[in-house]
């Protein structure tokens, strides 16, 4: 037989190379992004900031690009626009999945759409769309079932389902309105951070303004007003978010015991430590520690964390010698700090020394148009292990009736309490909902 000339084989065509561009200055959002994209055979490019966009754009041309409604170092709406007119070919497509009517609709939008939607399902909240991009909704529609054919996953084919709706009053709105730029002064709410009432972006323009930094950052607010979100959020935007998060909370561990557990202690160092143990401080070593209730730390001990503080130093309780660690402190406290450096119970100094950038979370009822978005958002949430229920509107108007004395962690166990007492009723009544209980 005669051999088959090279010309006469067959030729495979090779899969068209598609590379996307993710720009987000949340590592973790780009993270999860750029693994769902490289899943569905994407290569993926990652920028920090609009200048690393712009310069891996000019590098590979992509043929999309998912931008974060807040970058830290320019105008995000006139990145935009010079964007256009740089890659008029480029699909643009926001965090929030919308696109505006300028942009080309690139033919792997619904596989993009769904990358995004699957990774923002992993968030506490939705993010919003960035002000003046487009006149879409600000928050990303469910994709239908089939919508992309499926996708496989170990053979198994998975659709992103519906999130349940809420039957609510006409006069509380279910999906709080997108803020304007120079409302807040173009920052969007941050995922953790359920709510787009102005209290809550001002967290969240906080947050994003100090997390690069080594600033020292102290959290007040009322009891359950998700103080510790705060803190978790600052560690996760910043550059040490590989590192240990740390948390401790000072009013949890009895007075005896708190400096053994902050500094740790060598074996025998006193009645029961049968053996040497590092402390929270040095176990966060190069990331985070985060103080809770730091106004409950005794004084005594307040003057040994104001020398860490000062010098990075610390000794363990039984030693001599001293050690070097580098964390970065967040403090948090439901008290006035301020006012308890005056009559003494609190080292002015300490306070000084912790309260260089201050962040304050609001109680609930400083922000009751957020209600109705963040009784959804824990409804969601429990629907992760049994079936999602929805409140109607005499529940609802019991809920927004209530002063929560609790705040946000209080709602939230009022309401595991009522799906429990619905039983295997889907829908939340105004007899379900019982605050007696609610003790935080």
């Amino acid at each position: 037989m005669l051999p088959v000339p090279v010309t006469a084989l067959p030729t495979i065509p090779r899969a068209r190379s598609r590379t996307a561009l993710v720009a987000s200055a949340d590592s973790s959002f780009r993270q999860r992004l750029s693994e769902t994209l490289t899943g569905l055979r994407w290569q993926v490019r990652e920028a920090e900031s609009g200048a690393q966009a712009w310069s891996a754009a000019e590098d590979t041309a992509p043929e999309a690009i998912i931008l974060d409604s807040w970058l830290p170092d320019l105008d995000l709406v006139e990145f935009v626009t010079d964007f256009r007119g740089r890659f008029p070919q480029t699909d643009l497509i926001t965090a929030s999945g919308s696109a505006s009517k300028e942009s080309p609709r690139g033919p792997f939008r619904q596989e993009l759409l769904y990358a995004l939607r699957r990774c923002q399902d992993t968030d506490t909240a939705a993010w919003n769309s960035a002000p003046g991009l487009d006149d879409g909704p600000t928050m990303l529609a469910p994709l239908k079932p089939g919508a992309l054919g499926g996708v496989a996953h170990g053979g198994v084919s998975t659709s992103l389902p519906a999130p349940a709706h809420l039957s609510l009053p006409k006069t509380i709105p279910i999906r709080a309105e997108t803020s304007s730029r120079s409302e807040t002064g173009g920052s969007d709410r941050l995922p953790e951070l359920v709510g787009n009432s102005p209290s809550m972006l001002e967290v969240s323009r906080r947050i994003r303004l100090v997390a690069p930094r080594l600033t020292p950052v102290l959290i007040e607010g009322p009891t359950g007003s998700g103080k510790e979100l705060v803190a978790e959020a600052l560690h996760r935007l910043s550059s040490r978010n590989r590192k240990p998060f740390v948390a401790i909370n000072c009013a949890a561990i009895p007075e005896a015991l708190l400096e053994a557990e902050l500094f740790g202690h060598t074996r025998g160092a006193f009645t029961g430590a049968v053996q040497g143990r590092v402390g929270r401080i040095e176990s966060a070593d190069g990331g985070t520690l985060f103080l809770d209730e730091i106004g409950e730390m005794p004084l005594a001990l307040q003057s040994k964390l104001l020398r860490f503080v000062e010098s990075s130093e610390l000794q363990r309780i039984g030693e001599n010698e001293t050690i070097k660690v580098d964390v970065r402190i967040i403090a948090a406290t439901h008290r006035p700090l301020a006012e308890h450096t005056k009559t003494g119970s609190f080292r002015a100094d300490l306070y000084y020394r912790l309260a260089v950038f201050l962040i304050r979370t609001p109680a609930l009822i400083e922000h009751p148009q957020d209600l109705a978005v963040l009784v959804e958002h824990f409804l969601e949430k429990m629907g992760r292990e049994s079936p999602v229920k929805r409140v109607d509107t005499a529940a609802m108007a019991k809920l927004a009736g209530h002063d929560w004395p609790g705040n946000v962690r209080e709602l939230e166990h009022v309401l595991e309490r009522a799906a429990i007492l619905a039983g295997d009723e889907s829908v939340i009544g105004a007899a379900d909902i019982d605050f007696g209980l609610a003790v935080n």
